[in-house]
């Protein structure tokens, strides 16, 4: 609640000039001037400067200049003003401030990069003006609708999968400002989810189709190198992509995993693995460790801490392109590869607790993720149980 308790013209000096200005004060329920609105004569605009206390009970102030009309001054102000208070009668897009002002710092750069663009292209643009304590169930099955109806300009909708993966994001928005807010209740939940997790179907290469798409790519010792680690390593693209000659013991024939690589607005960026369990000592195939030897010999001038495959995602998927076409062979994505390294060892006969330690994965993942491509137990089991029973 404030009051208006004042109006005045003045000059305000700035440099070596008066500016003549019309302003006006504001007050809080409890007397404290919180706010004073400014039109500056000389540039016809208005100007907001908002006081208030923080939670240190620090005493801070923030402004804007530039508003055309004294209403845009003051609907800044009232927004300022929700969002010091944590009151959810602020828009959706001063929360979005506030959930980033949490949330960003807890994140990796590239997942947070990610978020931010969904946040920005598919839910502002909608949400944006809108309160967050006026949103409605109705409101999000209209986006929904928007979402799922939505066409590019080569005529393709948006994936079930990427559907979901937007969804998520709103309702992580709403659930955020339910728990930290106090907002009422999340009004995703009552309009339900769109789109659908991750498609359980799996493409992946058996090892004679990855031998004739190594072959091809020979003629490219980076490549051929890189991939060769790939398949017979099970390692994630960007776990690939950080290794340097330090991560190698040539001797025990181990390469250590513990860090990723990501291309971020045009930098370079290492970050830890993915998760907790990703940090890993993999043994490899004596036959790997005396190629990837091989292929440091060719690097001139490399150091211990340098990177050894220094290329982007881009030009993996541009030589699996190339590779699969020459090789006659499915083109599979580059992530399809740890799937076909998973498969190998399943037709192995290892555990997926073994699996799981090796390609940085839970033994529950594996489980889940491939459990279509371990060999059925059911008639064993039943055999034994007949056994058992004394039949």
């Amino acid at each position: 609640m404030k009051n208006k308790i004042g109006r005045q013209k003045r000059s305000i000096r700035k440099g070596r000039y008066f500016i003549y200005a019309e302003t006006e004060f504001y007050q809080n329920s409890k007397g404290g001037i919180i706010m004073a609105v400014y039109k500056e004569e000389k540039t016809g605009t208005w100007r907001a400067v908002y006081r208030y206390t923080d939670w240190n009970g620090e005493r801070k102030q923030t402004q804007k200049r530039g508003f055309k009309t004294k209403r845009e001054a003051q609907a800044w102000e009232r927004e300022q003003v929700h969002k010091t208070s944590a009151d959810l009668d602020m828009n959706f897009k001063s929360f979005v401030e506030l959930y980033t002002a949490d949330m960003k710092t807890r994140l990796k750069e590239n997942t947070w990069a990610t978020k931010e663009h969904i946040i920005r292209t598919k839910l502002l643009p909608y949400f944006g003006k809108l309160k967050m304590c006026n949103i409605t169930a109705q409101q999000i099955i209209t986006w929904q609708n928007e979402m799922l109806n939505h066409k590019d300009e080569k005529g393709q909708s948006y994936s079930p999968v990427y559907l979901k993966t937007v969804h998520n994001q709103l309702s992580a928005i709403f659930n955020h400002a339910v728990r930290y807010y106090n907002l009422r209740d999340n009004p995703c939940k009552k309009a339900g989810s769109m789109g659908k997790k991750k498609n359980r179907e799996m493409m992946f290469w058996t090892k004679e189709q990855y031998l004739k798409f190594a072959e091809v790519m020979m003629d490219k010792p980076l490549s051929f190198y890189a991939f060769e680690m790939l398949y017979w390593c099970g390692i994630r693209e960007g776990e690939l992509l950080a290794l340097t000659p330090a991560d190698f013991d040539f001797e025990k024939h181990t390469v250590t995993i513990n860090k990723s690589y990501q291309r971020l607005n045009g930098q370079d960026l290492i970050t830890t693995p993915k998760t907790e369990k990703s940090n890993r000592v993999i043994t490899m195939p004596q036959f790997l460790a005396e190629e990837i030897q091989d292929y440091l010999k060719m690097l001139y001038g490399i150091g211990a801490d340098d990177r050894m495959f220094t290329v982007t995602k881009s030009y993996l998927h541009r030589e699996m392109d190339r590779g699969s076409k020459e090789a006659g062979v499915p083109r599979i994505r580059i992530h399809d590869i740890r799937h076909s390294a998973v498969s190998l060892l399943i037709d192995m006969g290892f555990s997926a607790t073994a699996i799981a330690d090796r390609v940085g994965h839970e033994s529950i993942d594996i489980t889940y993720i491939y459990a279509h491509l371990f060999p059925s137990k059911q008639t064993e089991m039943a055999d034994k149980l007949n056994m058992e029973r004394g039949n």
